[in-house]
């Protein structure tokens, strides 16, 4: 392995740097929105939308990717809105993979803006090559990223992550110590806010304490995710480049029309469970993950809302995108009956590169084995085989919903 040299890969402010690149291109503005206070996000007139990118102006007016249009609008009223087109970023992320398969044959998308690339036969001049790349973007395509390099795939994307952005930084076994243990341990691929105080318990602040921390008493906080921390911060990898037939999509929704009013919030969320549990099978089906969520609610008046958050990992667990999406739906319902209910997840990712980070340590295993277990017996015994106990008696099916829907962002997104 320590023969090789990656490339991390990743695209600054992707989702913004892509629309400012097209309405550059297209004529649409005369000025560069990278430039200026903007975000990409939801509706604004409906107050349910999110900020899901913003530009380095915007940060100074203290706004946050996840926090709703509306909050964002009041801390800055001129900011600049503009929705998503998920078409454009395929495009985008199709150029540069188009563009990235003339130095190498060994690539892997690991989202849309990510890429891992093998470019151990470049090795007596990888970093002539890194600037190449670079700079071919940058002129041929319009946008800037940042180039991690290393041995293997962990260090090359950690690498990929250091200051300054636009650049192409190097983390090498012998650079470990001095560029990285340093770090505050929640830099660390794979260690989220759960995670984090956690290891605050066992005063491990940073990387490097992390790395020499005892093996034994994280394993004993951790389960088998102690190992996997302890091996990260000391810069341990082996995962290979690995080529999927992975098709990328927009989202995945499904949605049921309810042939009563519901008005109770228990009833709503027995309803939404189903619904979750059938989107989520599919999810896991399609080996995507997911980070936004969202909840699509028409009263019986026929009046149609929705509103979505931002998780802070991506998952395809069930009962965490089932979580959050309550969370939405308490934060958007406005206690009128419902007639239809609809869920969605959008945001995905392959999850070909894992992130165990996304979840408690201790409870990942459980959780993995149990979502793998369900949909095993559904699909060997039937969709209702097996029920979750809050359905029983309750009069609403186990998995509903059928109005399913997978937006496909292109055909050329089959990697």
């Amino acid at each position: 392995m320590s023969n090789r040299i990656i490339f991390h890969i990743d695209v600054n402010s992707a989702y913004l740097s892509w629309t400012a690149v097209n309405l550059l291109q297209l004529g649409k503005s005369t000025i560069d929105i990278r430039e200026v206070p903007s975000i990409i996000g939801g509706k604004t007139e409906e107050r349910h939308g999110i900020v899901l990118a913003k530009s380095i102006p915007a940060k100074k007016f203290k706004i946050k990717t996840g926090e709703s249009t509306y909050e964002a609008l009041r801390k800055c009223p001129k900011l600049l809105i503009y929705t998503p087109d998920y078409g454009l970023y395929m495009q985008s992320s199709n150029a540069m993979y188009k563009l990235l398969c003339e130095y190498s044959p060994k690539i892997q998308r690991f989202s849309v803006d990510e890429v891992f690339i093998d470019v151990s036969h470049y090795k007596e001049n990888y970093m002539e090559k890194a600037v190449e790349i670079q700079s071919r973007i940058r002129n041929e395509l319009g946008f800037n990223v940042n180039i991690g390099i290393s041995t293997n795939k962990l260090l090359a994307k950690m690498a990929s992550d250091f200051n300054p952005k636009n650049s192409i930084h190097t983390l090498f076994e012998n650079e470990i110590k001095k560029k990285m243990w340093h770090l505050p341990v929640e830099e660390l691929f794979m260690v989220g806010r759960a995670t984090k105080k956690k290891l605050e318990k066992l005063n491990v602040e940073t990387i490097g304490e992390l790395a020499t921390y005892n093996v034994e008493i994280l394993k004993s906080t951790f389960k088998s995710f102690g190992i996997v921390l302890h091996n990260y911060a000391n810069g341990i990898d082996s995962s290979e480049i690995r080529s999927t037939s992975y098709i990328n999509m927009k989202g995945l929704g499904n949605s049921t029309t309810i042939p009563w009013d519901v008005t109770k919030r228990e009833e709503a969320l027995r309803i939404i469970l189903s619904l979750v549990e059938m989107m989520s099978l599919r999810l896991r089906k399609c080996n995507s993950l997911c980070r936004v969520v969202v909840i699509s609610i028409k009263s019986n008046a026929f009046e149609k809302y929705s509103h979505q958050r931002k998780m802070e990992n991506y998952t395809d667990f069930t009962i965490d995108i089932y979580r959050e999406i309550v969370k939405a739906f308490d934060e958007a319902w406005s206690n009128e009956p419902i007639r239809q209910i609809g869920v969605r997840v959008t945001d995905l990712c392959s999850n070909e590169f894992f992130q165990t980070s996304l979840f408690d340590g201790e409870r990942i295993d459980k959780q993995r084995a149990l979502d793998k277990t369900l949909d095993s017996l559904r699909s060997r015994f039937g969709s209702k085989s097996v029920v979750r106990s809050t359905f029983i008696n309750s009069g609403i099916s186990p998995l509903s919903g059928g109005n399913g829907e997978e937006y496909y962002l292109m055909m050329s997104s089959i990697l």
